[in-house]
């Protein structure tokens, strides 16, 4: 059984920055493509950030040159690093992973339980 747990969320004033982890554990071989997403009550769940296996960055356009995506692939770990928080990046944060199994060509996708994330003075 893979869980993804995040931490690092909380309660930050506008221009703060805050960093998100989202580690993986379970018996699995090795994990793709990870990504955080975002949710706000009422909407869809909108991509923010995206890394691949090999180290390769895609940003959501509103979060471009404040937020950085990085893994440490020996913790099973994703981080997400913001910076420069606005109100309007309130929500909910979740990460994503593409587990590989042992066995099986066949990629998984898994979700974390997500981190409340509030800009607000």
């Amino acid at each position: 059984q893979v869980q993804l747990v995040e931490s690092g969320g909380g309660l930050v004033q506008p221009g703060g920055s805050l960093r998100l982890s989202c580690a993986a554990s379970g018996s699995f071989r090795s994990i793709g493509d990870m990504d955080w997403y975002r949710q706000l009550p009422g909407k869809p769940r909108e991509s923010v950030a995206r890394i691949t296996s090999g180290g390769s960055t895609d940003y959501a356009d509103s979060v471009k040159g404040r937020f950085t995506i990085s893994r440490d692939n020996a913790k099973n770990t994703v981080y997400l690093q913001m910076n420069s928080l606005k109100p309007e990046d309130t929500a909910v944060y979740y990460c994503r992973a593409d587990i590989n199994f042992r066995g099986s060509r066949t990629q998984y996708t898994y979700w974390g339980q997500g981190t409340q994330v509030t800009v607000s003075s």
